[in-house]
């Protein structure tokens, strides 16, 4: 069981904040497809990855990185300081 987090637009589409979900995926790219095969809805919110950033544990990551013994995974546009 992983907690997968929406932020910004990415949760507007998937209409959450936060859930819990088990998967089997190795990767974060294998959960993003595990969660787009879902509905819809999710099929939208990941249709573009490279529109997206992900953070393992609150640290951001790659899309090719391991879940094994990720407890979080946040996805969210990317930001802009100033």
């Amino acid at each position: 069981m992983v907690d997968v987090l929406y932020f910004a637009w990415v949760r507007e589409r998937v209409g959450l904040a936060k859930e819990r979900v088990e998967t089997k995926a190795l990767t974060v790219s294998a959960l993003v497809a595990e969660l787009a095969a879902r509905e819809d809805r999710y099929a939208a919110a990941f249709a573009d990855v490279s529109a997206l950033r992900v953070a393992l544990d609150q640290e951001l990551s790659d899309f090719d990185a391991p879940l094994a013994g990720v407890r979080e995974v946040a996805f969210f546009p990317p930001m802009t300081g100033g």
